[in-house]
């Protein structure tokens, strides 16, 4: 333990220099420029949660890049002409940083509004900074000793704890960048999709199912674990799908097989189980309906497949709506029926082909019965207001032609 010791005894005279003044004020000097130049390279783009940028500049990727970059040759500088002490825990720190900033934006957006992400951020950090502790201090040399020290028998294989720890993190490494391939391609493969979004989207989650298979086997490969063993835990897989996880299994083909076919779109307005909505989104294990209310259903892609589903907008995103009025016998029915449609014809969501028309239904007990049905091209913005605005104004005709909507009427004979 003498050599620990001395290093950080050492180190702490160096800050304890005049000369540790001067480093604080270059590194100083190299955060603001860091942050300047990200503030430049984004411009005056809108805020996004971008693994480079992320919200407010100073929380992606780019800006800890660009510290640790201009650290570290301020500190090949400032060694030429005199002990560097600040810088050499600078960089360390700035380089855990960019390590803890590229794992916690990938996971972000490969994984938004999870808390799973969130307790795998507060771990990562303790563990990085951990090892940052260790490394200052001159005691990660020790520990890794130990590490090494500790082994067992795994499969006939002397493997040591140190070992498996450097797998587990090249594993991670590997993970990382292949969710971050994934997310950049799905994002390009989304960026101003209208008619051909399934199309897209079927082809991202192929990409990312395909990049987190290579990086798992990479993974693993890295983690020392040989492929040639996990032929019996494929086996087991399979086993296991064909049992206990069918429904899992069925829901992921049901979900590509639902982007493919193209019969269920992102945007369509669709009705299952009881439940009308707008898609918002397709997953590969299940689909996302949002009702006009904010009410959101997930539905499992099965379901999607096996069941029976009301799509408006699969063919014609034109939908029919009916409303009903009775008004008085003795009204002149021939020349009432055009002033309706007219005024049914003039609410800015009908439209005009198929014009609205008028028809007389029923001669009720109480007076003549109108059914008045139009179209409309948007039923993603609901149906209530647009019949709300047309009974509106089917009133306002009849109030201004003078036409009585009849009460009910009784007659009642006294035997």
């Amino acid at each position: 333990m003498a050599a620990p010791a001395e290093d950080l005894n050492a180190l702490l005279e160096s800050l304890a220099r005049p000369s540790a003044l001067i480093e604080c004020a270059v590194l100083a000097a190299c955060l603001a420029a860091s942050w300047l130049l990200v503030r430049l390279a984004r411009g005056n783009a809108v805020r996004s949660t971008s693994v480079w940028f992320g919200e407010r500049n100073f929380d992606g990727v780019l800006f800890p890049m660009v510290a640790l970059a201009l650290a570290v040759v301020a500190r090949w500088l400032l060694a030429k002409g005199q002990a560097v002490a600040v810088l050499q825990i600078a960089v360390p720190i700035l380089a855990s940083l960019l390590i803890i900033r590229v794992a916690v934006r990938v996971l972000h957006v490969a994984f938004p509004n999870s808390h799973v992400v969130r307790v795998v951020e507060r771990t990562l950090s303790w563990i990085v900074w951990l090892a940052l502790v260790l490394w200052v201090t001159g005691l990660l040399p020790l520990v890794l000793k130990e590490l090494e020290d500790t082994h067992w028998k795994l499969g006939g294989a002397d493997v040591s704890l140190r070992s498996l720890l450097e797998g587990a993190a090249s594993a991670a490494v590997v993970l990382v960048a292949a969710l971050w391939v994934s997310a950049a391609i799905e994002s390009r493969l989304l960026a101003g999709a209208t008619d051909n979004l399934s199309v897209r989207k079927i082809a991202a989650n192929a990409v990312r199912a395909l990049l987190m298979l290579v990086g798992l086997l990479l993974a693993l490969s890295a983690a020392g674990i040989p492929l040639g063993a996990l032929s019996v835990l494929g086996g087991a897989l399979g086993v296991g799908i064909g049992f206990g996880l069918q429904k899992l299994a069925a829901n992921y083909v049901s979900g590509f097989v639902i982007l493919a076919e193209r019969s269920l779109r992102i945007g369509d307005v669709v009705k299952v189980d009881g439940f009308e909505g707008r898609i918002s989104d397709i997953k590969t294990r299940y689909t996302v309906v949002r009702a006009l209310n904010g009410r959101e259903s997930i539905v499992p892609n099965e379901m999607l497949i096996t069941q029976r589903v009301e799509n408006s907008s699969l063919a014609d995103p034109k939908v029919a709506i009916t409303t009903a009025v009775q008004v008085a016998y003795g009204t002149d029915i021939d020349a009432l029926m055009p002033m309706v449609a007219s005024a049914v014809a003039a609410v800015p969501r009908v439209i005009d082909d198929p014009a609205p028309a008028v028809f007389l239904t029923q001669f009720a007990a109480d007076g003549l019965e109108l059914t008045i049905a139009f179209w409309i091209a948007d039923p993603v913005n609901g149906q209530n207001s647009v019949r709300s605005d047309v009974n509106r104004a089917i009133l306002r005709t009849l109030d201004a032609a003078g036409v009585q909507i009849p009460y009910p009427q009784r007659v009642v004979r006294q035997a």
